[in-house]
């Protein structure tokens, strides 16, 4: 069996991977434990993302023509990618985090709908709530004036039926 065709199925596996996806953020791994590894893919995939090793050149063909091809220069060296389908910030947000604790965990860049960031956007792309809290806190704040609004309501008729029975 030639390479070409034993090649073939991997970037078909990315390039799945990669269609319609809404974030990937490529990592250099270099320095991890085995233990720390575990960690991180277990984090990453109970937020839902997935988090694969592949050779940079087989990322390189699974990418091309779409605009995840913007990684094509951080495609060197050991990589890994973590691609998420739903929530845009979450695998910045959990490597950015888990890098902290790893300081051999390493971001390189990536694509964060359809636009490009470095290493350092991805930084500021990591500290942005998941959608869940930042809904969470829109509810809130919508809610907020209503209750208010409530008690003042309250007050007034329990303030109105004082005077009623004096």
């Amino acid at each position: 069996m030639a390479k070409v065709e034993l090649k073939q199925p991997i970037v078909a596996e990315i390039s799945e991977l990669l269609n319609g996806a809404a974030t990937a953020v490529v990592v250099d791994y270099r320095g991890l434990t085995v233990a720390q590894d575990t960690e991180l893919r277990k984090q990453l995939r109970e937020a839902g993302v997935s988090y694969k090793v592949y050779k940079n050149t087989m990322i390189k063909r699974a990418a091309e023509g779409t605009d995840f091809a913007a990684l094509d220069p951080h495609l060197e060296g050991p990589t890994a990618i973590a691609v998420s389908k739903e929530d845009a910030t979450a695998p910045a947000r959990i490597l950015a985090e888990f890098a902290k604790k790893a300081d051999k965990l390493e971001i390189k860049g990536g694509v964060v709908e359809g636009t490009y960031y470095d290493a350092k956007g991805m930084q500021v792309i990591a500290t942005i709530p998941s959608r869940e809290v930042l809904l969470g806190r829109l509810l809130g704040s919508m809610q907020s004036p209503i209750a208010n609004f409530a008690r003042v309501l309250n007050q007034i008729a329990e303030k109105q039926g004082e005077t009623a029975e004096a």
